[in-house]
């Protein structure tokens, strides 16, 4: 069978790659230069040479400047370094889980999570996880939301736990896994701490101190913001929660953030911050397990998303127990 003509060369560019050729010039791109990395990957400086030669000339293309003080990358150069490091580093992570099933590893999960999951529910049932299946390893990664979304789409994660807004699945499936509320972090003397909820609208003439812009968190802010004709005064901007509650109780403004989170970290805090439930129906939010097709998972990731699901007395449970 004759196959068709871009498969073939397809086929045929992955066999005329070299990964030790590869693995040389992102050698030779780290330190600048052909000599220093012959010393450093003791081998001599004419077969380096001779090996990115033969590189460029099978790719058709000039992939270093060379001259007296060493090399640059042309923009050709450029690219396939930056491939070159992602393949070599998915190289690296299929060998260390290849030898982790040699050693008894019966499955692995990737996971990809919100920073709400992970500091309000994960650390408890990933931990009661692993104590009941010992073979089965997780690879847990924090990421925005929506960069959670993208790495479930791109198959980066087997499993994705964030805030989904319900148009911004595509394809994927859904799972109930958690629900959270959200609150006004405030120091105890704030007028607004006495108060048993506040409109998110009341904050407004507030300093803020927030998380990443594109956090499922401040979009949702600035959403409500805008609907009031005003802009949120997002004064400092911070990547963990921890971070949020050292800055409000040093009075640099007021935040938002889950109830329980604050709750779990309120110990290290001492008692000089409260947080004060928001009223606005975007504050009820869900957290759910996105996966492109649940049926479809290796069985360990299966195992994991069936365990995820929560008894209906669990903190923060979902009422509902089926697919959106």
């Amino acid at each position: 069978m004759t196959l068709p003509a871009p498969l073939t060369l397809e086929r045929s560019f992955a066999r005329r790659i070299d990964l030790t050729s590869l693995q040389l010039f992102v050698a030779v791109c780290e330190l600048g230069s052909i000599g220093r990395a012959a010393e450093r990957e003791f081998i001599a400086a004419s077969a380096i040479s001779k090996r990115l030669s033969d590189l460029e000339s099978t790719l058709g293309i000039t992939l270093l400047y060379r001259h007296a003080r060493g090399v640059d990358l042309t923009p050709a150069g450029e690219s396939l370094l930056h491939h070159a490091r992602a393949m070599l580093y998915s190289l690296e992570k299929m060998q260390g889980e290849l030898s982790e099933y040699a050693e008894g590893v019966r499955g692995h999960v990737r996971v990809h999570a919100n920073i709400s999951a992970i500091v309000q529910y994960l650390p408890e049932d990933l931990g009661a996880f692993a104590r009941l299946h010992e073979g089965i390893k997780i690879d847990l990664e924090e990421h925005l939301s929506h960069e959670v979304v993208r790495a479930v789409q791109a198959g980066a994660a087997d499993l994705g736990i964030c805030h989904v807004p319900e148009d911004d699945t595509g394809e994927l499936q859904t799972l109930p896994y958690r629900r959270d509320q959200l609150a006004l972090v405030l120091p105890q003397q704030h007028p607004l701490a006495a108060q048993p909820c506040v409109g998110f609208a009341q904050t407004l003439d507030e300093d803020h101190v927030g998380l990443h812009t594109h956090s499922s968190i401040y979009r949702a802010m600035h959403q409500a913001a805008t609907a009031e004709g005003r802009s949120v005064r997002l004064r400092i901007h911070v990547t963990g929660l921890d971070a949020m509650c050292r800055m409000i109780d040093n009075g640099l403004g007021v935040g938002v953030m889950p109830r329980r989170a604050f709750e779990l970290m309120q110990a290290g805090i001492g008692r000089r911050l409260a947080a004060v439930d928001l009223a606005d129906d975007w504050a009820h939010r869900e957290i759910r397990l996105v996966a492109r097709d649940f049926s479809t998972l290796p069985v360990a990731a299966r195992t994991l998303v069936q365990h995820l699901q929560p008894p209906a007395d669990a903190p923060g449970a979902p009422r509902e127990a089926a697919a959106a």
